[in-house]
């Protein structure tokens, strides 16, 4: 029996499989590639907003626990409520957080000299007759080597003057005791310094001597002051900011400090302290293809 071509009807059947097939598979290769750009996204957020908190969680590390405050602006008045304590910082309407670091690198003693020794101890010998009221004396610190690595790690724009002493255990006001307030006297908890001629020593750097200062055995030196500011562009998304090299007790804000990108694309950026522990939460989203978020969150103790 010959058999010439399709009847119409098989024609017909063929075309409407065909359209169900092919409908099928458009939907089926729209659906891949919109996993694809979520999950490219996603990975994405993931990878930014991990790498944010990091890079603040490590810094905070390294803070004066005691020297924590918020600001509601990089341009806010030293005085509540624009500027508080960090544990009076409730809500979302604060988007500076600031404090003031320990000189780790200093304390491991990071240099290419052997033996590796920290550059600076930690302890004033209170008892040593050299130590009076215009010096104290630290065994076991170098503040040549202290010197050295300030103006490296600052590129030259600071060095041993611009550090001070943070006495640990001796009274303070977060307010008042950091510089955010103004330049320090040395009757707070920290301590403006200098070199001597003497590798060990430190004298004051401003007019002022020890005599009536609260000085313990124990200290930490700082040479600058940390920040990170998130300034939102009035879209939900905003910017994080990170603030270094400058000193409150000598006067410095946040105008005369360095300052570096940490990210982009930020919706949130909030912080929560609880005694000295902190805990800080950045959140990031994309407005590709539709609206998506991701929040990463970190324990400081």
């Amino acid at each position: 029996m010959k058999r010439y071509a399709f009847t119409m009807i098989e024609l017909i059947f063929v075309i409407v499989i065909m359209g169900i097939i092919g409908k099928f598979g458009i939907e089926f290769l729209a659906q891949a590639y919109k996993t694809f750009i979520f999950s490219s996204i996603n990975n994405k957020l993931q990878s930014d907003s991990g790498y944010a908190v990091e890079y603040i969680s490590k810094r905070l590390e390294n803070r004066i626990k005691e020297s924590l405050i918020a600001r509601k602006t990089i341009a806010s008045l030293p005085a509540a409520p624009d500027t508080v304590p960090i544990n009076f910082a409730a809500g979302n309407t604060y988007n500076v957080l600031e404090w003031v670091s320990a000189d780790v690198e200093g304390f491991r003693g990071l240099s290419d000299a052997l033996p590796n020794l920290p550059a600076w101890s930690g302890i004033i010998d209170l008892y040593n007759p050299a130590s009076r009221a215009t010096v104290l004396v630290s065994p076991g610190t170098d503040t040549g080597d202290i010197d050295t690595l300030i103006k490296a790690l600052s590129y030259g724009d600071s060095d041993i003057s611009d550090a001070a002493l943070y006495s640990i255990g001796a009274n303070s006001n977060v307010m008042e005791s950091f510089g955010w307030s103004g330049i320090l006297t040395q009757s707070g908890i920290m301590h403006p310094v200098t070199s001597t001629a003497i590798s060990n020593q430190f004298q004051s750097s401003n007019e002022e001597d020890f005599t009536n200062a609260d000085i313990s055995e124990y200290y930490k030196l700082s040479w600058t002051a940390n920040a990170v500011e998130y300034q939102d562009n009035g879209s939900g998304s905003g910017t994080l900011t990170f603030y270094w090299d400058y000193q409150p007790w000598n006067g410095d804000t946040l105008a005369n400090a360095k300052h570096a990108v940490i990210m982009e694309n930020v919706s949130t950026f909030q912080f929560r302290a609880i005694g000295s522990t902190i805990k800080i939460q950045v959140c990031t989203k994309s407005i590709l293809v539709e609206e998506y978020s991701l929040c990463k969150e970190k324990t400081i103790l």
